[in-house]
C-alpha cells in the first residue's frame, strides 16, 4: 500500500491515539482532524495548505504583527544559518509565544510590555529566559529592516534564579543499573554508550555500526558540530556484542526502529532506571557528567576529558568534576600536614 506523504504534517503517537497536526513557520500549529487521508482530514488540510500559501498581510496574518515579523525572521539568513538544534529550540519558543501575542503589533511593544511577558513566566525562568534571547534577536532583526527604531528587549535584563544541575550517577546508580539490566538488554546497551562514550542522548541514539572505525565511535555532535573519535572502551563493545543492536543505530524501539527523538529515549530510559531502583532524579545526562567524573579520578586533565566528550570549554568540564578536584587537592594537602608534624 502506498504511504500517503504530505508537506507540514506532523504525528505524534501516543498509546491510545495518533493526532495529526499541520505545523508551517512561524505559525502556532493547528490539529488535523479524523485519520489520515480521510475526507475531513483533507478538507482540513487543503485549508491549512491554502493559508500557508498566502502572502504575509493577507488574512492570515495582520501586516506589522508579531507572527508576521516571526515569518519574516524565520525566512532571513540570520535563523537559516543558526545551528539545527537551535531552530528547533526556537520555533518552540516563537510558536508557544506567537499563540498568545501573534496578533500584537511589532511597533507599539514597550520594553515595560516585554518584562511582563517574561515575569509572568518566573515560574520557568529557563524558558523565560530563553523566549528573551528570542525575542531580542527577532527585534533586532525588526530595527535592521525599518520595523521599528530601537530594540526594546535591548536592556532588559536575564531573569534571576539558581540553576540546578543535573545530578552525577554514583558508582551504586551505576552497579544497581547493571544488576537490574544484564548483557544483552537494550538498556543495558544504552547505559553503555552512554556511560563509555560520555556523549548527549542526541548523539548517542544515532550511533550505529556505521559509526565504527579502526575500534573507535565517530560523532558529530549535534549541538556544537564537533568531530570526535571515541576509542572503544571493553565494556562498550561487550555490551555492542551481546545487543541487540539494529542495523541504522544500535539503539532501538520495541518495533525495531531507531528512537525518533531524544525525548522518546529520555523517556524510555528513565523507566527502566527507575526499574532498576535508582533514584527518580537521575537521567541519561548525569551519566555523561559519571564519565567525565571517572575520568577524573583516573587523573585525566581537562583538556583529556574533552577530548571524549567534546566539550568546548574547559570551565564547563571543571564544573563536571569540581567534587572530584576538591576531594584529590584535600587529600593532597593532609598528606603534607600530616608531613610537616613527623
Amino acid at each position: 500500500m502506498a504511504r500517503l506523504k504530505l508537506d507540514f504534517v506532523q504525528v505524534i503517537r501516543s498509546k491510545r491515539k495518533t493526532y495529526y497536526y499541520f505545523r508551517r513557520e512561524g505559525y502556532p500549529r493547528k490539529e488535523l482532524p479524523g485519520r489520515l487521508g480521510s475526507d475531513e482530514f483533507m478538507r482540513a488540510y487543503a485549508e491549512a495548505l491554502r493559508e500557508e500559501r498566502e502572502e504575509v498581510g493577507a488574512s492570515g496574518t495582520l501586516p506589522g504583527s508579531m507572527k508576521a515579523l516571526a515569518v519574516a525572521w524565520r525566512k532571513s539568513n540570520q535563523f537559516k544559518e543558526l545551528k539545527a538544534p537551535s531552530q528547533k529550540s526556537y520555533t518552540r519558543l516563537i510558536d508557544s509565544f506567537i499563540e498568545i501575542h501573534g496578533n500584537k503589533m511589532v511597533k507599539t511593544a514597550e520594553p515595560r510590555h516585554i518584562r511582563a511577558i517574561l515575569e509572568s513566566m518566573s515560574r520557568t525562568p529557563a524558558q523565560a529566559n530563553a523566549l528573551r534571547n528570542v525575542l531580542r534577536q527577532m527585534f533586532q532583526f525588526a530595527f535592521d529592516h525599518g520595523w521599528r527604531t530601537d530594540n526594546p528587549v535591548r536592556d532588559i535584563k536575564k531573569l534571576k534564579y539558581k540553576k540546578k544541575p543535573f545530578p552525577t550517577w554514583s558508582e551504586a546508580d551505576i552497579e544497581a543499573f547493571e544488576s537490574r539490566w544484564p548483557l544483552g538488554t537494550r538498556a543495558r546497551l544504552a547505559l553503555a554508550l552512554l556511560l563509555y562514550t560520555g556523549q548527549r542522548r542526541s548523539d548517542v541514539i544515532c550511533m550505529g555500526p556505521k559509526n565504527i572505525h579502526n575500534g573507535s565511535i565517530e560523532v558529530v555532535q549535534e549541538k556544537t558540530e564537533a568531530h570526535l573519535f571515541i576509542p572503544m572502551h571493553p565494556q562498550l563493545l561487550a555490551a555492542i556484542e551481546a545487543g541487540p543492536c539494529g542495523e541504522q543505530a544500535f539503539l532501538v524501539t520495541q518495533t525495531g526502529k531507531p528512537f525518533a527523538s531524544g525525548n522518546a529515549f529520555y523517556n524510555w530510559f528513565k523507566e527502566c532506571a527507575i526499574k532498576a531502583g535508582v533514584q527518580a532524579k537521575l537521567g541519561p545526562h548525569g551519566l555523561r557528567k559519571a564519565a567525565a567524573r571517572r575520568m577524573a579520578e583516573a587523573g585525566c586533565t581537562p583538556h583529556q576529558i574533552a577530548s571524549i566528550t567534546g566539550h568546548q570549554s574547559l570551565a564547563e568540564v571543571e564544573r563536571y568534576t569540581k567534587g572530584v578536584r576538591q576531594r584529590v587537592v584535600a587529600e593532597e594537602a593532609m598528606q603534607r600536614l600530616v608531613g610537616l608534624g613527623e
